[in-house]
């Protein structure tokens, strides 16, 4: 008989496929560019969504706004950006900071449609590989279609749980996330996982939600917040304490920016007393970007 945690950890699995696989179908078709989202309906945003959630009209394709300080802009002048690949579901630049190199292998956790396996393509080249894992088959559809249109040959899109990753173990030079390891239940397996599949002396780089003190005990409950990368994250230091435990070393965060939850949105969650406490308690919403190294024995 399965156990109530495991229980939740799968129904909370199969409400972020079935947000995830939204998204995708919602997505414009290969070769046709997004369209302009509406203003603060970003994922990271301060707008009426919750952080990673998609708009009210997920047919916008992409979520971003104008306080993720540029990261759309950002995205969008790195090499190897695919526009209808990006739908402005990360909360970070993760290929940034991962010191990649020609050559390389590369495995990206919650690959979506393919936006950063085609950025870290641009970087390893022809002599390098990329893998995306993703665990819903509308975002592989979406990515293998976005590769098979552009004739990439060396990234490949293989459906499967971080929790329980499809990659031989010491396979990677390089393991990148965005804004995903936030949706899964068990990120003390997630990161062992990571461990496992890189090679010693490999190093991963994940953009991620953290807390700076604690939510209200009512929006750590609600699941529409879990899907939007919020109820389900920890405090920074449980986060890195985790990272820690399961053996990295140099581990770095390297860019931490504060993500204000709108007051419309929480106050649908919990009452305005309880929301002034919340402002007053030095809680908030993190995105970092951290690094860390699988030693090398």
């Amino acid at each position: 008989m399965k156990s109530e945690k495991k229980r939740e950890s799968e129904r909370l699995k199969e409400l972020v496929r079935e947000k995830y696989a939204q998204i995708a179908r919602d997505a414009p078709p290969p070769g046709k560019a997004p369209s302009k989202p509406a203003p603060a309906s970003s994922c990271c945003s301060s707008g009426p969504s919750p952080c990673c959630a998609p708009a009210a009209d997920p047919s916008a394709s992409t979520y971003y706004s104008e306080d993720v300080a540029g990261i759309k802009e950002a995205y969008e002048k790195l090499e190897g950006h695919v526009d209808e690949a990006d739908l402005g579901l990360g909360c970070g630049l993760p290929t940034e900071h991962a010191g990649l190199a020609p050559g390389q292998t590369v495995v990206d956790l919650g690959s979506g449609a393919g936006n950063d396996v085609f950025i870290a393509r641009s970087v390893v080249g022809e002599t390098g590989r990329v893998i995306g894992v993703d665990m819903t088959p509308e975002m592989i559809a979406k990515a293998r279609e976005n590769a098979a249109r552009r004739g990439f040959r060396n990234v490949e899109f293989r459906l499967g749980d971080i929790e329980s990753l499809p990659v031989d173990d010491a396979s990677a030079d390089v393991v990148v996330s965005n804004c995903v390891l936030n949706l899964v239940p068990d990120k003390r397996l997630a990161f062992a996982e990571i461990f496992r599949v890189l090679r010693p002396g490999g190093r991963f780089c994940v953009s991620d939600i953290v807390l700076k003190g604690k939510l209200p005990a009512k929006l750590q409950e609600v699941a529409e917040l879990y899907v939007g990368c919020v109820a389900g994250a920890l405090s920074a230091e449980e986060y890195v304490a985790i990272i820690h435990e399961k053996g990295f070393t140099g581990i770095d965060i390297k860019v931490a920016k504060r993500l204000d939850l709108p007051d419309e949105y929480i106050l649908k969650y919990i009452s305005a007393d309880e929301l002034a406490a919340y402002r007053s308690s030095g809680a908030a919403v993190l995105s970092i970007t951290v690094v860390g190294t699988r030693p090398e024995s």
